[in-house]
């Protein structure tokens, strides 16, 4: 059975305060139908300052879903680390792992958007360190044991259930995050399809006699809604994914590698592109009957602040026609 993956981030054009209180709200109840029927994952994001309300404080959105759920993991993806205090972070962490029972996840990122760190009165030249300096904090946080921090001794509770610690990865595109993840045996999520990056990260692990693991995005990542006719919908809501595509877009420099990173134009060359993507019923079930078991499909039944009625005929269809016959398929 293939994987199934919700991604929410709340884009609201407009930023209309009771819209925008409705798709958060459409968000969480979508966390709980997905739980009821067999997602593996929901995974949310950190931005600031976005012109379209990109998911600003995704722990918060993260406490909602694990609150409505049962089963379903919630990943942070990516947990903008070097934005926060440690201690918050690790606290933060702490308390969501023992709410949902394990159920919380992050990918640590850096950003690639100077405006945030001046947004958050955070040293953009310093991100690395930053980052470096608050896994340390986090991870001593979470052995229980008291440790050194800022010239005096701490211990911070409460600790996780998770052992040792709450579920981290450590994202990025460049090999200074390859070794990050490899010099604390955490597991490394490339943010492109790099196998060059997970040859590095083994080969630094065996230096650092560690153990970890790497996943990556396809080489062919992408986002998925579901429609009964896929012309119509695009005729209708392309507008909505090419929203989402072109603040993305905006946001990257040309040394940015993003699974997601689209160039195109218009909601026609974003379709013809395939990153976005919008499939009938039938071709989902044909496409995932031969995927393999841990094969995933990330559906975006959200995206670029479309309607919610939409958004819940997306989620329908999938889980109403695509599931069951994928499950007789196999």
């Amino acid at each position: 059975m293939v994987m199934s993956v919700a991604r929410f981030n709340c884009i609201q054009p407009g930023l209309e305060p009771t819209e925008m209180s409705q798709r958060h709200q459409a968000a969480i109840a979508m966390a709980e139908h997905a739980d009821d029927h067999g997602f593996t994952t929901i995974t949310l994001e950190e931005h600031h300052g976005a012109e379209n309300g990109w998911s600003p404080s995704p722990m918060i959105m993260a406490s909602a879903m694990l609150a409505r759920t049962t089963t379903v993991s919630v990943t942070i993806s990516a947990l903008l680390v070097p934005l926060h205090d440690p201690i918050r972070v690790a606290e933060d962490l702490a308390v969501l792992d023992l709410i949902s029972g394990g159920r919380i996840g992050i990918v640590t990122g850096i950003g690639y958007r100077p405006s945030e760190y001046k947004l958050l009165d955070k040293q953009w030249t310093r991100r690395g360190k930053l980052l470096d300096q608050a896994l340390d904090v986090m991870l001593a946080a979470w052995s229980g044991e008291p440790f050194e921090y800022r010239g005096e001794i701490v211990q911070i509770t409460p600790t996780p259930v998770s052992t040792p610690h709450p579920f981290v990865m450590i994202g990025g595109s460049s090999p200074a995050a390859a070794r990050r993840a490899a010099k604390r045996g955490l597991a490394f999520f490339p943010s492109k399809n790099l196998p060059e990056l997970a040859e590095l990260y083994n080969t630094e692990l065996e230096a650092h006699d560690k153990t970890g693991f790497c996943i990556m995005p396809s080489a062919n990542q992408t986002l998925n809604f579901i429609a009964e006719d896929p012309d119509a919908a695009w005729a209708d809501l392309g507008e909505y994914f090419w929203n989402e595509a072109k603040v993305y877009q905006s946001w990257q420099t040309s040394d940015i590698k993003s699974a997601v990173k689209s160039s195109a134009t218009s909601w026609q060359g974003l379709r013809d592109e395939g990153i976005y993507r919008i499939l009938s019923p039938a071709e989902a079930v044909d496409e995932l009957s031969a995927a393999g078991p841990m094969d995933a499909f990330t559906l975006h039944p959200l995206c670029g602040g479309m309607p919610i009625a939409a958004g819940w005929d997306c989620m329908r269809l999938y889980t109403d026609e695509v599931l069951p016959a994928i499950a007789v398929a196999t």
